[in-house]
């Protein structure tokens, strides 16, 4: 590695399976990086508009050329392995980098062997495990001494959980095995959850938040666990569910034809799972904190998209913060890759904001007057349903402001409409809110809010004598998946909440993203016009300047 040159990173890993789509490797994603400082990086499906998209290694040699990254190649490569193997290979043949193959998982980066063009290239590999955790950094900069470094997805290099203690400028590995497969797989692999949500194979991608959202419906049931476990979660019935609907009637005496959502019994098997779920994660934490008296936790990997779970971790006060990145599954995997192997060389990088999808952006600033927020504003007033799209798109599966759907919040009929009719969303699945951080303290009674909420990562309950004025947003729990922002996180936003707050009382807005089911968040102007027409919404806001439609 050199530290003068830039870092580019690459998750690129073909999939084992050439499907139209995603079924072991998805989310493929670029990024440079130079002294600790995001310069471009690029989701991939925001750019082909075609959701989680895995085909990186089709278009990886136009994507760099425009770029003008072919004509000047002096930057350190990065490549980031998968479950499915280590080779990256693009199909024009003028990419090709192999990393060794070891049977333990590596703290640093590890030499392969790489062409790029027609020459031979110093090249390096960083891990699943390592590029997950390395995501954090682009927004907390570098590590705090004795901090646990903690992964845990569907699955990685060598693992799906892997834990790192990071103490005295010293990387070590803890533990990295698949013993929590069962975990992870009850959320993106369970038959029995994939009937009840309804969702073919292909859709795994977006089961989790679906479960998620239906958990809130059923409680924890320790019978039903028992049952579960017995039954093996019932994980092979993909195909005939008989066997499963005999089992319903003859251990609980539960007459199910079929697998309905509105189910009391179903919905209560999928709490018991996210339960189970948040039991063990928590349980596991407890253990590796009592052997590494680490006193911070970075957590990343799918799983750490879990609210709930994620919100019992910061309330337990087990250690002194937790830092999870926004783009804590695999769309931050190139960033991560990035972020650690320029933290290996420069031991400092500079914080960022989550806008960092940037590759042939528009280029243009955001900029407006009172008047624009104003205008917006009073458009809100009148219920109608506004996008926004300014400056660079968010990293990561959540809109945060930028590419955002907003609405006023203090009705379940106006959000049901945003969700269910311009979204096509399932009827189950909440809509979050975002508002300034004073009125997050307003609505949740709490003499502060966790960082974590800036990211939507955390869910608050909402006191009872609130509710009513944000219904819209409250999920059946009488929890809400609150953002907060500050001036410097989004000025836009700041300010068109502030407006409202002073001007006529409007503490927070629906934030739901720019996106129609099935489809990626809008990647730029032209993107945002033509979505939100075909989504029939009222306005979109394009840096800055309200639009009627």
């Amino acid at each position: 590695m050199h530290t003068s040159k830039p870092t580019l990173a690459i998750y690129g890993i073909q999939d084992r399976i050439n499907s139209k789509t995603p079924f072991y490797v998805h989310d493929h994603a670029l990024t440079l990086m130079d002294k600790g400082q995001v310069i471009k990086h690029l989701t991939l499906e925001r750019l082909s508009r075609k959701k989680h998209d895995n085909s990186l290694h089709e278009q990886i040699y136009d994507l760099l050329k425009q770029e003008g990254l072919l004509k000047n190649t002096d930057y350190d490569l990065v490549f980031v392995d998968n479950v499915v193997g280590r080779t990256f290979l693009s199909s024009c043949g003028r990419f090709r980098f192999e990393a060794p193959l070891n049977d333990s998982l590596s703290v640093f980066p590890e030499k392969g062997r790489c062409w790029w063009l027609d020459r031979e290239k110093e090249a390096y590999a960083i891990n699943h495990e390592l590029a997950h955790v390395g995501a954090c950094l682009p927004f907390y900069g570098a590590y705090n001494n004795n901090s646990l470094l903690v992964h845990f997805d569907g699955g990685g290099s060598l693992s799906n959980f892997s834990a790192f203690h990071y103490n005295n400028d010293e990387l070590k590995s803890i533990e990295y095995h698949w013993d929590f497969k069962y975990l992870s797989g009850l959320f993106n692999a369970n038959a029995l959850v994939f009937g009840i949500i309804g969702a073919k194979f292909k859709e795994q991608n977006s089961v989790p938040g679906k479960m998620m959202g239906l958990a809130a419906y059923g409680s924890y049931s320790e019978d039903i666990e028992k049952w579960l476990v017995t039954n093996n979660y019932f994980s092979d019935a993909w195909g005939s569910k008989k066997d499963f609907f005999a089992a319903a009637k003859s251990d609980f005496n539960k007459s199910i034809q079929h697998l309905n959502q509105e189910d009391p019994f179903l919905q209560d098997i999928v709490a018991t799972m996210q339960g189970i779920f948040q039991r063990e994660l928590i349980a596991k934490l407890e253990q590796i904190k009592g052997q590494s008296k680490a006193d911070y936790l970075y957590y990343s990997g799918g799983s750490a998209l879990n609210i709930v779970a994620n919100t019992q971790l910061v309330d337990t006060g087990l250690f002194k913060d937790v830092f999870i990145p926004p783009c804590t599954e695999d769309s931050g995997l190139s960033l991560g890759a990035a972020a650690f192997f320029e933290w290996q060389k420069h031991k400092q990088i500079k914080p960022h904001s989550p806008y960092l999808n940037n590759w042939r952006s528009d280029n243009t600033e955001c900029a407006f007057s009172d008047d624009e927020i104003d205008t917006c504003a009073r458009a809100l007033m009148q219920n109608k349903v506004v996008a926004i799209c300014n400056n660079n798109g968010e990293i990561g599966p959540r809109a945060l402001g930028n590419r955002s759907i907003v609405a006023l919040a203090n009705s379940k009929e106006l959000a049901d409409k945003v969700s269910m009719t311009h979204k096509k969303r399932e009827w189950y699945r909440p809509v979050a809110p975002i508002m300034l951080s004073k009125n997050a303290r307003y609505f949740t009674g709490r003499e502060s809010i966790h960082h974590l909420a800036k990211y939507m990562l955390l869910d608050f309950l909402v006191a009872d004598d609130k509710q009513k004025e944000i219904e819209g947003v409250v999920h059946v729990d009488g929890t809400s998946r609150i953002q907060t922002v500050e001036h410097d996180d989004n000025p836009y936003v700041y300010a068109l909440l502030s407006h409202l707050d002073k001007k006529y009382g409007i503490k927070a807005l629906i934030n739901t993203s720019f996106n129609v089911r099935g489809e990626p968040i809008v990647h730029n102007e032209a993107g945002a016009v033509k979505s939100a027409k075909n989504m029939k919404l009222d306005a979109v806001v394009l840096n800055g300047k309200f639009q009627s439609l």
